[in-house]
């Protein structure tokens, strides 16, 4: 464990409560070590933070609408591919018609999330149906297929989450107990079923491997999804955002790491979905300023009305890189202040990665351009 320098101090004035009862005229600023989980200070201020004038060089904030994506594929080593590091690859799958073949990754784990559409997913494991807000997290070297259904065909998008040679792992959830957040029982493995079995036979099948982004077309004389049974402890599962139970407090605004939904050595992958707001007066109802120095922080709109922006969209993506501070837009702070909601509506997926990422041309095609004057306070 870190042994991290701690000495408490307090200078000048300040709340005695992070997040509550700020003092008056001011705006809080958390600065803190690997995200939320680490040594902290909050800083108390005049003016927000992010109410700059401008801002020139590449350290921005960069919204992307993921609708402008002209690349469709039946196969998701063909997905646009948009934010990358050495340790993570996150695409946007636009799937037209069903797989007419299997895929296999050899670099990582897959995480699925299904942003429209529904479907059965085939696997060595067996079978599973999936649909709108499903997240499929499958295990390096699994084969994989899936089938659209009728009404999915041409429609269907799915955000791809690479976890590059590293493993997806549940968060440890402490003092709340095993069953918060989600229960484990929830989660659903694919089945041997009639599904399964029906799809196998004689026919000549391709599966095509990707390693170090090349692709490798491996044929059989049959579909080798042809298992008749299994046992052990590794295996694809699934999940719904709606059996996520958040976690919240109506005396206090929990940062977003306690929404933790998988994670890896290097980034975690969190799911906002709808809840009471804080109720108690002087309580931070939106997310509070912060200087995340150790990640980039990347969220992807899934449904709703996001309560701390604004002109973002279900379908878009979001990019608040290291090293800038971020927080709520203005309205959205505003309205916060004067408990205007009740509760949030928007279901979102948001990924922290401890290594910078690289923005592909892909994305850069489908920016909108002037976000980070979003905070500006005379917009």
């Amino acid at each position: 464990m870190p042994n991290w320098i701690t000495m408490p101090h307090t200078e000048g004035i300040s709340s005695r409560q992070a997040h509550t009862n700020l003092p008056k005229g001011t705006y809080e600023r958390e600065l803190g070590k690997l995200g939320f989980t680490g040594p902290s200070t909050h800083m108390y201020h005049h003016h927000p933070p992010t109410n700059w004038s401008h801002i020139e060089g590449t350290l921005i904030h960069r919204a992307f609408d993921t609708h402008a994506i002209d690349i469709s594929s039946n196969s998701p080593w063909n997905a646009a591919q948009l934010l990358t590091n050495q340790y993570l690859s996150l695409r946007m799958w636009h799937c037209l018609a069903s797989m007419n073949h299997l895929v296999r990754n050899a670099d990582g784990d897959d995480l699925l999330f299904v942003h429209k559409g529904s479907g059965d997913f085939f696997c060595d494991y067996g079978h599973l149906h999936f649909q709108e807000g499903d997240y499929i997290m499958i295990p390096k070297g699994t084969m994989w297929r899936i089938v659209l259904t009728p009404s999915s065909q041409k429609s269907t998008e799915i955000l791809m989450i690479e976890a590059i040679q590293l493993h997806y792992q549940l968060p440890d959830k402490g003092l709340i107990g095993h069953h918060a957040i989600f229960d484990s029982a929830v989660l659903d493995v694919p089945k041997i079923d009639d599904a399964f079995v029906q799809q196998q036979g004689e026919n000549e099948w391709c599966v095509v491997i990707k390693r170090l982004n090349t692709t490798t077309d491996m044929v059989f004389p049959y579909n080798p999804l042809d298992a008749v049974g299994w046992h052990g402890t590794l295996m694809p599962v699934k999940i719904n955002w709606r059996d996520i139970r958040p976690i919240m407090s109506h005396r206090y605004h929990v940062p977003p790491s306690a929404h933790t939904l998988f994670l890896t050595d290097e980034f975690i992958v969190s799911t906002f979905v709808p809840r009471p707001m804080e109720s108690e007066a002087n309580v931070l109802r939106v997310p509070f300023y912060h200087s995340n120095d150790d990640y980039d922080e990347v969220i992807f709109y899934h449904q709703g009305n996001f309560f701390s922006r604004d002109s973002i969209e279900a379908g878009m993506i979001t990019l608040h890189p290291s090293g800038i501070p971020h927080g709520p837009h203005p309205k959205a702070y505003a309205a916060g202040q004067n408990y205007e909601r009740k509760e949030t509506d928007e279901v979102a997926v948001m990924i922290d990665s401890r290594a910078p990422l690289t923005v592909s041309e892909t994305a850069v095609s489908i920016e909108k351009n002037g976000y980070v004057n979003a905070w500006k306070q005379d917009k």
